[in-house]
């Protein structure tokens, strides 16, 4: 008789099955395990992921529920039911994927778009948002850099060139805060930075900023989530290995990705930081930590085709 040695699942699958666990029926993803309510922000930026993976399907549930919960200005709430802009930049990266697949994706989209230029000073190019009550102490404004991607995205789909010169009236200022590159933030929101550049087409300045992180990866992939602690924000990790494939960093990047297969969770999930003294969402699995790992993965499977 046989035995045959059962094979575990590759990573990028538990991280999948994670968020099957973890979607609210009908609705979206959850903030996180001990938050278990839908999120609007991150089912908006995880829909792309799940047409990358061909999850057409669940796609498609999470757009539908975004629909029926934007606000009759264009705005989306978040879960404590106020409207930010950050969020909506978000969910109107899911609503560019899902043009052409989904009915009402495309109005949708344009009202969201209407309303974050309504958020920007027209005087210096700061974006602004209604509140900030969710950041705490350690989100800021560079942030919002994540926003103009998907607007400018969106003046190319539905041929609204506002959206296009504002994204890049908004980006030139963010260019000239000196605090823009450094690594000198939570590495999650220092990497939203990093990959709004790329997608921006600001390599170089992206390169700057991934050199100074460069310097802080550990030979098992490791990159601390702050310079001067010893912990990692996992979300963080993943997001610099997309950054670093888009950059041609190949080797940097799997290193980071193989780092974060050897913490991953059981259930495919990732706690929001590990280490001593770790002290961003540790006690309970985020989902943007899974979000972020599958198109790191995916960016991989691509770099080796590549290389093959």
């Amino acid at each position: 008789m046989l035995f045959w040695k059962k094979t575990k699942k590759p990573s990028y699958e538990l991280a999948m099955d994670w968020f099957k666990q973890n979607m609210i029926p009908d609705q979206g993803i959850i903030v996180h395990t001990k938050q278990p309510v839908p999120y609007p922000e991150v089912t908006g930026y995880f829909i792309p992921t799940l047409y990358a993976w061909k999850e057409t399907e669940l796609a498609r549930t999470c757009t539908h529920w975004l629909l029926s919960i934007q606000r009759p200005d264009g705005a989306f709430p978040a879960p404590d039911g106020v409207p930010y802009t950050f969020d909506t930049g978000q969910i109107m990266r899911g609503l560019c994927s899902a043009i052409g697949d989904v009915d009402g994706a495309e109005a949708a989209l344009r009202k969201a778009g209407d309303w974050i230029l309504t958020q920007v000073d027209t005087s210096s190019g700061q974006l602004k948002t209604p509140s900030v009550e969710q950041w705490g102490d350690i989100a800021d404004d560079l942030i919002h850099t994540y926003v103009l991607p998907p607007l400018a995205e969106a003046g190319k789909i539905l041929g609204v060139k506002e959206y296009e010169e504002v994204a890049a009236f908004v980006l030139d200022y963010y260019k000239r805060q000196e605090s823009l590159v450094p690594f000198n933030r939570l590495s999650h929101f220092h990497a939203y930075t990093m990959e709004a550049l790329c997608e921006m087409g600001e390599f170089e300045l992206a390169r700057q900023g991934m050199e100074e992180v460069a310097q802080y990866q550990k030979r098992d992939g490791r990159i601390p989530a702050y310079p001067n602690v010893g912990w990692i924000c996992s979300t963080g990790m993943a997001q610099y290995a997309i950054v670093w494939y888009t950059l041609g960093e190949k080797e940097r990047a799997d290193r980071a990705i193989r780092y974060l297969e050897k913490i991953q969770n059981p259930s495919g999930g990732f706690f929001g930081s590990y280490g001593k003294g770790a002290k961003y969402i540790s006690g309970a699995e985020i989902s943007w930590g899974v979000k972020y790992f599958l198109d790191a993965w995916k960016l991989k499977q691509d770099a080796e085709k590549a290389h093959a």
